[in-house]
């Protein structure tokens, strides 16, 4: 299966651009006549022809569309620290994008390591894992956020931040309710500050634990990502 990402698509005919036409016309070697597959990051999910097989603006013709492709009754957004090597926070985003989430929004706490991120990357490395795992809606990412801009931000559903403080905790398997939203913290490779938890709980954050063993940022977020996706099958 050849899968596209048009976001710009609202017509029964679609030009690819350039690089997306070379693509497929020179590497994948489609011609006229031939079946791909498109989605717009939003929910459509179309089947197209190839009706003009041009290296570099090949166009198409929608025979088939479904809206809402795959689309859950639950929103996943989870909330955590850019890594300080930006590559585990890179494979963060392709396999939680691949299991299935909603919105990210990097966040910046105390013990933050890194506080700048280039989404445009970001962007790309969740488009590609979209693609490979046959989805038709695009993750949301947001810009970065602080600590208490998020906390204070009122959102629907369940809130948990996860943390590996002192302190009573439930585990997060335990707490999630099928078919609530839900929005997860998951903090920097220092944790959240014992300030940061308490100022989340009186926010109506619910303390909660991924488990015995002390995860990195990018495990731990990804973990909570499939837990949460594993209770609402």
């Amino acid at each position: 299966m050849h899968l596209f990402y048009t976001p710009d698509l609202k017509d029964d005919t679609y030009r690819l651009s350039e690089d997306e036409s070379k693509h497929c016309i020179r590497v994948l070697r489609l011609t006229e006549g031939e079946t791909l597959f498109l989605v717009d990051g939003k929910g459509l999910y179309c089947e197209a022809v190839i009706t003009n097989a041009h290296p570099k603006a090949c166009l198409l013709k929608v025979v088939r569309k479904q809206y809402n492709y795959g689309k859950r009754d639950y929103q996943l957004t989870i909330g955590a620290a850019p890594t300080k090597n930006i590559d585990r926070y890179e494979w963060f985003l392709e396999k939680a994008t691949e299991i299935g989430i909603d919105t990210i929004i990097p966040l910046i706490s105390r013990y933050s390591e890194r506080k700048e991120i280039k989404p445009e990357r970001l962007e790309k490395v969740m488009v590609s894992a979209m693609k490979q795992s046959i989805k038709a809606y695009l993750p949301v990412l947001n810009p970065l956020q602080t600590f208490k801009e998020t906390i204070k931000k009122p959102t629907p559903g369940q809130r948990f931040i996860a943390h590996c403080n002192e302190g009573e905790k439930v585990l997060l398997r335990d707490a999630v309710i099928k078919g609530q939203d839900v929005l997860i913290l998951i903090g920097p490779e220092g944790d959240f500050s014992t300030d940061e938890v308490e100022l989340a709980v009186k926010e109506g954050f619910i303390p909660i634990s991924l488990g015995d063993s002390r995860l990195r940022t990018e495990t731990a977020a990804l973990v909570a990502c499939h837990t949460v996706n594993l209770i609402n099958q």
